[in-house]
Parts: structure tokens; C-alpha cells; sequence
């Protein structure tokens, strides 16, 4: 069987693409510190990702227009499936940190309720072992414990 080994940069949370498709001047602050994150295939983003960004366009009647821009920028990004039983696995473990409730690894702060679509992107960026890049917060107490975490501190800006 041959391996192949991902050759992307970083995983993208769902509110980075936000950022992109809202706001241009975020966004070329975010590229000028990590390059260009939507050139093709140098970023990966999971398949909850998408499914978070098409409900969005759902639930704020987006256009026939919009929504296949939309689908057109979805299209620049590698886009891993969860369906893979070693992210199933990494989910578990995660969940149960976050929870303080993981036997041999103690939590050391209060427990995490993270949003189950934040789950699975962190258990994705865990097992891909790249860089997740978020403005996220919740991500924060799994960093160089089950991830690369890059915070990009919006109050900065």
C-alpha cells in the first residue's frame, strides 16, 4: 500500500473563511502573516467546514450568485473527510479532555464545552498534524497538548 504524505501548510477553521468572504481588509492582514492561505491546495479545511459555511448561506437566504462564489472558494481548498476511523478516535479523546474525564491525561483547568463541529476540525488538524488556524478561543486549551494551534488575535488588528 502506498502512504502519501499531505503536503498542505495549515487547516482552516471555518471562521477564518468567514473572514475571507466578509471582510478583505482582515484578510490581507491574514495573508500577509502566513502568505497566501487560499492558493490552491496549500491549506486543507474538513468537511464540517463546508457543511458550516453552506448552513450559512442557507439560513441567510444567500443568492443563486452568492452561493456559487461561495462553492468556487470552497473549491481553492483541499477538503479532508472525517470519516476516517483514527479522526473518529482523536474526536473521543479530545471530547473526553475537554471534559477533564480523559484517564491519564488531566484537563488542569475547569471543563471545555467546545461546539461538536469544533471537535471534529480539531480532531482533523490532530491527526493531519498541521497547524490549525482559528480566532477561536475554545481551541486554545488543546494546544501542544492534541494540536499545532495558530491564534490569530483579531484585537490586535
Amino acid at each position: 500500500m502506498i502512504k502519501y504524505k499531505l503536503e498542505v501548510d495549515y487547516i482552516l477553521d471555518t471562521n477564518i473563511l468567514l473572514i475571507y468572504l466578509r471582510d478583505k481588509y482582515i484578510s490581507r492582514t491574514i495573508n500577509e502573516k502566513y502568505q497566501s492561505l487560499i492558493f490552491p491546495n496549500s491549506s486543507v479545511i474538513s468537511v464540517v467546514t463546508v457543511g458550516e459555511l453552506k448552513s450559512i448561506a442557507l439560513q441567510n437566504n444567500w443568492g443563486a450568485g452568492k452561493i456559487n462564489q461561495l462553492q468556487q472558494f470552497i473549491n481553492h481548498f483541499l477538503i479532508a473527510d472525517i470519516n476516517v476511523e483514527s479522526i473518529v478516535n482523536r474526536y473521543a479523546e479530545i471530547d473526553a479532555f475537554s471534559q477533564g474525564k480523559l484517564k491519564g491525561k488531566p484537563l488542569g483547568v475547569s471543563s471545555r464545552n467546545m461546539g461538536k463541529n469544533d471537535l471534529w476540525i480539531a480532531a482533523t488538524a490532530s491527526v493531519l498534524n498541521i497547524p490549525l488556524i482559528t480566532i477561536d478561543k475554545d481551541f486554545l486549551h488543546l494546544d501542544n497538548k492534541f494540536l499545532k494551534l495558530d491564534f490569530f488575535d483579531m484585537g490586535l488588528i
